[in-house]
């Protein structure tokens, strides 16, 4: 159930990237994956289950702050990517998709700690 729901975020975030190329797949998957990781860590630290490691986001961990800072910044990184992309391509994608490794990994462990604690 949580695939199909990651699933149709992806093709909502991926529509508003339709028209900027190859890019969209990394800039969609890395917003997803950004998002997700703030609303993990969010439930995490609510529930006294873990600490954020970030010193800058510890003291927003746990209440909706903290959402807000990860869209704000997901969307500020991708449009910062997207612009390089325009006059490097090659690097824009390189850096995208070891943006979207190193938070596939953020995320992987942060849903481990979440059924670890479950």
């Amino acid at each position: 159930m949580h695939f199909n729901v990651y699933l149709n975020y992806m093709k909502i975030i991926q529509s508003l990237f339709a028209g900027i190329g190859s890019i969209g797949y990394p800039l969609a998957s890395l917003i997803v994956l950004v998002i997700s990781d703030g609303l993990i860590t969010n439930f995490l630290v609510g529930e006294g289950t873990a600490l954020e490691l970030n010193p800058l986001l510890r003291n927003l961990a746990g209440n909706n702050s903290l959402l807000v800072i990860k869209v704000i910044g997901a969307l500020l990184c991708a449009l910062i990517l997207w612009d390089i992309y325009r006059r490097r391509p090659k690097l824009a994608m390189i850096s995208s998709w070891c943006f979207v490794g190193a938070y596939l990994g953020i995320v992987l462990w942060n849903s481990s700690v979440l059924f670890i604690s479950r």
